[in-house]
């Protein structure tokens, strides 16, 4: 047998990098619901007592964006007596409009320039890059079961302490799951580690006690844990300062656990704050699209794709499939597939993914992938039956 131990983490809506992520989709969100065509690029950055907010955003409507991240910050938990509150900290903002040298590529890509006035060669890509999408029959929504049971476990951390259910947790927290695979396949839990943020006058026995109850035992699968499995909560012993408080935080800077808990690639692009002319976050996404629709066509056990782009130019550079070995047909075949079912355009991928809405803000904490919960368009298997009927 080949045995191996692997593990991804999640964070709560209340993680300082996971509240400069919310803002700066919710600011997004607002924009977009006004004006679908904007281009944002919003970055935050909080620490004790104060929020920044910076980027460069064209757009022809105005949002209270001071407002917009003070609502965020009460929405999570943050207000009064938890050393960062919504109503008291500074919110400073600094805002230009996008570079007028992007917006030449991305106003009109190169195709367009050329003459190939096609639809969706009306908006190049907003820049340089490569994005992968994977997907895996881990689990019902096709994801590595690793980050999925520590995404499910944060979201049961938030809920809990947001029906009153455990009222003493406060919003910051963070959640992992190591999972040990036999011969590639799931076969128990081998480690769980919840921390909590939580007032002073709990005691850690409860906590412990009550954490096990509420969050492991209700999300993970009782026939995967055993004598063997070893369960830390707040191994530290005390996490009572948090959030903003106890560590700054920045957009961006939790790329692994917005995607697949480092079980697959990633290009390095974040998603938050960004429209989906940026294909760091589009093509992601279609990315996921295209490596769901392979498994779930059952073409492959697993799927990796990578598309790459060059800056102002509409159709891809690259498309790589690798299905480790695990497809029904050889990757090259499945790729071929993919592009003649699959357009990779940003202005196509906008179109089929539905991305000028405000549909971000949600994605923003818990994974931007696997959200069958959200009805997301790239969650979709819409392009199954296409994709058997070219490769049977």
């Amino acid at each position: 047998m080949n045995r191996m131990l692997f593990t991804s983490e999640s964070v709560t809506e209340g993680h300082p990098d996971k509240v400069c992520d919310q803002i700066s989709d919710a600011v997004l969100d607002a924009i977009i619901a006004e004006d679908p065509n904007a281009r944002v690029a919003c970055e935050t950055t909080v620490t004790t007592g104060m929020v920044m907010i910076m980027g460069e955003i064209t757009t022809s409507e105005y949002v209270d964006i001071p407002g917009i991240a003070r609502q965020v910050i009460k929405d999570i938990g943050y207000t009064g007596g938890l050393g960062f509150d919504g109503d008291t900290c500074s919110v400073l903002t600094a805002i230009d409009e996008q570079s007028c040298d992007i917006a030449l590529g991305v106003d009109k890509a190169l195709e367009a320039k050329e003459g190939k006035d096609e639809t969706y060669n009306a908006v190049g890509a907003g820049d340089q890059g490569m994005m992968f999408g994977y997907a895996c029959d881990e689990t019902a929504e096709l994801m590595p079961m690793p980050i999925s049971l520590a995404h499910k476990m944060a979201k049961k951390l938030t809920d809990v302490r947001k029906n009153g259910t455990l009222p003493y947790l406060r919003p910051d927290g963070k959640t992992q799951v190591t999972v040990e695979y036999i011969d590639g396949k799931p076969a128990r839990v081998d480690a769980v580690v919840v921390s909590s943020q939580h007032d002073e006058n709990t005691s850690l026995e409860t906590i412990r006690a009550d954490v096990k109850k509420y969050v492991i035992d209700t999300i993970v699968p009782a026939e995967l844990m055993d004598e063997n499995t070893k369960i830390y909560v707040n191994p530290t012993g005390r996490f009572v300062v948090g959030g903003p408080q106890g560590d700054s935080g920045l957009t961006g800077r939790k790329i692994i656990v917005d995607t697949y808990g480092g079980y697959a690639r990633h290009g390095g692009g974040a998603f938050s704050g960004k429209d989906p002319t940026k294909v760091d976050r589009s093509a992601a996404y279609a990315a996921r699209y295209i490596a769901k629709n392979v498994v779930a066509a059952g073409l492959a056990k697993k799927c990796e794709v990578q598309i790459a782009y060059a800056i102002g130019v509409a159709k891809p550079v690259s498309v790589m499939v690798d299905t480790f070995g695990t497809g029904t047909v050889a990757d090259d075949k499945i790729a071929d597939a993919v592009n003649k079912v699959f357009d990779l355009r940003p202005a196509a991928i906008i179109e089929k993914l539905d991305l000028r809405k405000p549909i971000y803000r949600n994605l923003a904490a818990y994974g931007h992938v696997g959200r069958e919960d959200l009805g997301v368009a790239w969650e979709k298997t819409d392009k199954v039956d296409e994709l058997k009927e070219l490769l049977k």
